[in-house]
């Protein structure tokens, strides 16, 4: 009888407080739903009531891809006041512990009265900048990399604008720790530094409810995913579940560098097993203790993650495979990306990244991409992803099938030269480049027959480009084009010392992972870092800011061209082939415009009327890390 008052008494309230908007019915169902929907429907009754709101979640036209705004993070809303409860009640204590509200000593007395927060802070106001001039100095004082690293991922967990403000001001300084090379130590070490969850950890338990696990993310409107099972990291191999700090580490460049909104952004680890002995005997690994699941097994769990994630956020979410190993890698790609907008960074922003700095350095080199020759030692994602990109490139520019084009490109793998004569044993991956040649076992052969213009080392073995291959290049070429890219920076096929040393000052060289300036006889030169983050920033924003709905491989030629475009006659002079990272946002502003026109062009954009100009759309839909002000 009292279930009955009481249930009796609710509906009269209720009624009698929606009556005017018509939400009775709406009400009903409220009692009868789950939490999750209670909050939705109830945001969206708080909508009609005040006459429209931030609240509003849905997927509707506008900056940043389409996506509501919820944070106050594009530039846009950069000087409005915003309320920091927008999705989920945060005041006082737990204000200070919400990454995205979170100001610490930069809460104004005004907003300290307001939100409760006056004394639990001590007095003091501090302004953005004097906060980030502390924190650099406190950076700088650690010596060791990994504890940058951990001290970067604490401030993001705990005031995510400030973490941000810090990366974009001082992006070059911050960047090794922040990604490569410090990220391979980081998750070689993950099981014992690991702290606080970031993204999703998607594993075998999970495989029939993976839908579930996806709806678990706090944040519902997803624009990108970086995704791996950490089978294959950097060029340190299998790290399993701890494997999470790659995806992470994407993840802050596509807001730092690209200006996609951090709450926009999903980390996930696809956890089936780990074949690496170290780690199954560690006490410490956060994963599952088992040998990789492979087969019918694997190939399910991601399909259900593929048809989930489609199914959750819509067509239009990026999925970026990172890091898998080449026997899934190819086929992952080869699946979805007719289904699915997929991108793999290690087969092609890889590719885009070196098409850019190779199409630079012909400023230096002289002739055309068509009138050069490459070698490749290493044949594995990146080094066919960028033998592809290199091959439909001078395809693209002199009209000639790219079956023929492939003939000016070489690879060498740990058995030597592909050549026809190995054809039967080859990969599918590796077939496209097995030329009509005699067998050769060793580099250093390969250098003296082929004779390259360019030698590009993706092996993820070190010192391979030794003294008398670097040697040997030079004295082919004037002005030898050197490409070591294997990561981190112990597996670099060269050192920047050696390269310009070997070839008296000569080489046109970038690496992977960050070198610092050489001086050799009197002058100094500046290596490059054909670093991938040049372009999947700016390529995700230019396919979220069109909502195109797959990936072309002419949008990569693109931004590979618009990266190219941005290198300065001071960077010439210095050596680079190239742009500063200072002005990367800028640069990805450029390739996200060249990549949504091309989208346009192509009739995969889906965001209609086309912005006029896109460079300045690019801009505006970025994420802006400066301090809002509450109401």
């Amino acid at each position: 009888m009292l279930w009955i008052v009481v249930n009796v008494f609710v509906l009269v309230l209720c009624f009698s407080l929606f009556h005017w908007k018509g939400k009775a019915i709406g009400v009903l169902k409220l009692l009868k739903r789950g939490e999750r929907k209670v909050r939705v429907e109830m945001e969206s009754t708080l909508k009609e009531i005040n006459g429209g709101s931030v609240l509003d979640l849905d997927d509707k036209a506008g900056v940043g891809g389409g996506v509501e705004d919820v944070y106050g993070e594009d530039r846009a809303s950069e000087n409005q006041p915003i309320t920091p409860w927008t999705v989920t009640v945060a005041s006082g204590y737990s204000l200070l512990r919400d990454p995205h509200h979170n100001k610490g000593l930069a809460f104004t007395e005004k907003e300290r009265d307001a939100h409760y927060l006056t004394g639990l802070l001590p007095p003091v106001v501090l302004s953005q900048e004097l906060q980030e001039k502390k924190l650099m100095q406190n950076l700088r004082q650690y010596t060791v990399p990994l504890q940058r690293y951990m001290a970067m991922m604490d401030l993001q967990e705990r005031n995510e604008k400030l973490f941000y403000k810090l990366l974009i001001d001082h992006v070059e300084e911050l960047l090794p720790y922040v990604y490569t090379p410090t990220v391979g130590e980081a998750c070689q070490k993950y099981g014992s530094i690991f702290s606080r969850p970031q993204g999703l950890y998607i594993s075998l338990k999970e495989k029939g409810r993976v839908l579930e696990v996806l709806k678990n993310w706090p944040e519902k409107s997803i624009q990108v995913i970086v995704v791996t099972d950490g089978e294959r990291i950097l060029g340190l191999g299998d790290q399993g579940c701890q494997g999470m700090g790659i995806p992470v580490g994407k993840l802050s460049l596509y807001t730092a560098l690209g200006g996609v909104r951090p709450s926009a952004c999903l980390p996930i680890t696809i956890d089936v097993g780990t074949n690496n002995k170290k780690l199954l005997e560690d006490e410490f690994y956060i994963g599952l203790r088992q040998n990789r699941a492979t087969g019918q097994e694997y190939a399910e769990l991601l399909e259900e993650f593929m048809s989930a994630v489609k199914q959750n956020y819509g067509e239009k979410i990026l999925i970026q495979f990172e890091d898998f190993a080449n026997h899934n890698a190819f086929d992952l790609l080869a699946k979805y990306r007719t289904t699915h907008l997929v991108f793999n960074d290690d087969i092609q922003g890889t590719a885009s990244v070196v098409l850019a700095g190779i199409v630079a350095a012909l400023r230096e080199l002289g002739g055309t991409l068509a009138d050069h020759t490459f070698l490749f030692l290493g044949a594995g994602e990146a080094g066919t992803g960028i033998a592809e990109l290199i091959a439909l490139e001078i395809s693209k520019k002199t009209s000639i099938p790219v079956e023929d084009t492939r003939k000016k490109i070489w690879l060498v793998d740990s058995k030597g030269l592909i050549v026809s004569s190995r054809k039967e044993s080859l990969q599918h991956f590796k077939k496209p480049w097995a030329h009509e040649h005699e067998p050769v076992k060793e580099l250093l052969d390969a250098v003296k027959v082929i004779k390259p213009t360019v030698l590009i080392g993706t092996s993820g073995v070190g010192k391979t480009f030794t003294k008398e291959v670097v040697e040997a290049m030079a004295s082919i070429n004037e002005k030898p084009l050197i490409l070591s890219l294997s990561n981190p920076t112990s597996q670099s096929e060269c050192t920047a010392e050696e390269a310009y040393t070997w070839t008296e000052g000569r080489a046109i060289f970038a690496s992977g992972s960050p070198f610092d300036p050489v001086e050799y006889n009197g002058k100094v030169y500046v290596p490059g870092q054909a670093n991938n983050a040049y372009i999947f920033p700016g390529l995700g924003l230019g396919l979220i800011m069109s909502g195109t709905v797959r990936v072309h491989d002419d949008m990569l030629l693109e931004a590979s061209e618009a990266l190219a475009a941005q290198v300065s006659e001071e960077n010439y002079a210095k050596g680079l082939i190239y742009p500063p990272f200072t002005n990367i946002r800028k640069i990805s502003a450029n390739i996200a415009a060249r990549v949504a026109a091309k989208a346009y062009e192509l009739g995969l954009a889906s965001r209609l009327p086309r912005p006029k100009d896109l460079v300045k759309f690019a801009e505006s839909c970025m994420y802006t890390p400066v301090y809002n002000s509450y109401r």
